[in-house]
């Protein structure tokens, strides 16, 4: 959530930040500032009213110690008390107004992100790794796979439908390899914490990261009386571990990581996106997430992004890292990086982990705090959070770019301890 007292007192600087994203929410910023000026008319004159009331009661108590007739002071606070009563159901509806407001309102950008209206404005931070190049023309994944036995969409579909899929034999114990070997990474080295989080949210969770309201038809939702999600990724549950928290800053960064699988509607997304393994309704994510103070959170962005390149580059698979612009950026995000794999086999670079400093938005709307030195006024934290990595575009990746003539593929050396010795997948 927007800081609401930067939208009353700068909206100017809340729009023009608004517009960089093309956002066009003048009539939504109108709406707030109209909302904020009627919440401060009605609370002071409440406050005011209040206290007359308490007033009175104390008055006509002591006329009644008196023996004094107290009846008109009796009758106007009956009159005042309808009136209390009357002002606090306008002022609740102003609050839940204002609050609605302030849920649609995305992030503001960093003031180092690019200004730009899709991807192609996105920037080219650095590049890493050979694409290589083939004696024979590499196959997408979506023809290796079947070939090779592991990944069977048919079956996928007839479980479930479309956009789902099963991964056999040495497919399935690739992706459990890669989750090991990302969450081995995460914790030995780079010093997070391992989690193992519910897969389904409630709304609060979700409403705290900004996948509600806005977000819904994008979720898939528990049918019946249950307040309940299946989670679009692990960022729901780890930042939602301190909700309505006050946190020790002597104690950050707080870092998490967590394995889960994901679940999206994907709604409205078509073409290329769905086929193969690509954009699927579920998929497994090892998921990074930081709590930090606001004056470490852009290092901290460094740090996470550089984290998750370090898997690729462990797997010696060659990436690109993207500085997305304005108009691409996530809703709550006021940074992001995605860093993008080479797939051969598709002549092309996918996202494979999205990296984002949401800076205090999240924590705003989850009442995330923390004090600075273990004392003192509670602010506001930081929260960032990225794909370390995804799991089955990483195996899409190994698949296209360690394929071999003979229609084998070569398994990375840092992976065959986690796949008992294996080096190879061999064709059928």
């Amino acid at each position: 959530m927007v800081d609401p007292a930067l939208i009353r007192d700068d909206a100017p600087v809340v729009r023009a930040a608004l517009q960089r994203r093309g956002a066009d929410l003048s009539t939504e910023l109108d709406e707030l500032l109209s909302l904020e000026t009627e919440r401060r008319r009605l609370l002071p004159e409440l406050e005011g009213l209040k206290r007359d009331q308490n007033l009175a009661g104390e008055e006509a108590g002591r006329a009644r110690k008196e023996g004094k007739d107290f009846s008109s002071i009796q009758s106007s606070s009956r009159e005042r008390g309808q009136r209390i009563k009357q002002m606090g159901a306008e002022l609740e509806e102003v609050e839940a107004r204002r609050h609605r407001g302030l849920l649609a309102i995305p992030n503001l950008p960093h003031e180092s992100v690019p200004t730009g209206t899709s991807a192609a404005d996105n920037a080219e931070v650095r590049r890493h790794g050979d694409q290589g190049t083939f004696a024979f023309t590499p196959q997408p994944h979506w023809d290796l796979g079947p070939a090779l036995g592991i990944i069977d969409f048919e079956r996928g579909t007839k479980i479930a439908g479309a956009r789902f899929a099963v991964l056999v034999g040495a497919g399935a114990r690739l992706a459990r390899a890669l989750i090991n070997f990302m969450l081995e990474l995460h914790t030995t080295e780079h010093g997070y914490t391992e989690v193992e989080p519910p897969f389904m949210a409630n709304s609060a969770s979700l409403t705290g990261t900004g996948n509600l309201p806005k977000f819904e038809a994008d979720l898939f939702k528990i049918s019946g009386d249950w307040d309940l999600y299946m989670i679009p990724t692990a960022e729901v549950p780890l930042t939602n571990m301190h909700r309505g928290e006050i946190l020790d800053g002597r104690e950050f960064p707080i870092r998490y990581t967590a394995y889960t699988p994901c679940f999206r509607s994907e709604a409205g997304s078509y073409g290329a996106d769905v086929r193969g393994l690509i954009r699927q309704h579920q998929f497994d994510k090892v998921e990074m997430m930081a709590f930090t103070t606001p004056d470490r959170s852009y290092e901290e962005l460094e740090r996470l992004t550089g984290n998750a390149e370090e898997v690729l580059k462990r797997l010696g698979l060659p990436y690109r890292t993207m500085l997305l612009c304005t108009g691409d950026m996530g809703f709550a995000s006021a940074k992001t990086y995605d860093i993008e794999v080479w797939l051969p086999g598709q002549n092309s670079y996918r996202e494979i982990s999205s990296c984002s400093n949401t800076e205090a938005f999240q924590a705003r709307r989850a009442n995330v705090k923390f004090r600075p030195d273990g004392a003192g006024k509670p602010v506001f934290a930081h929260t960032l959070n990225g794909s370390g990595l995804a799991v089955g575009r990483t195996l899409i990746a190994i698949l296209e770019n360690y394929q071999q003539e003979d229609g084998s593929v070569v398994i990375p050396e840092v992976l065959r301890p986690f796949m008992g010795g294996l080096t190879a997948i061999p064709a059928r």
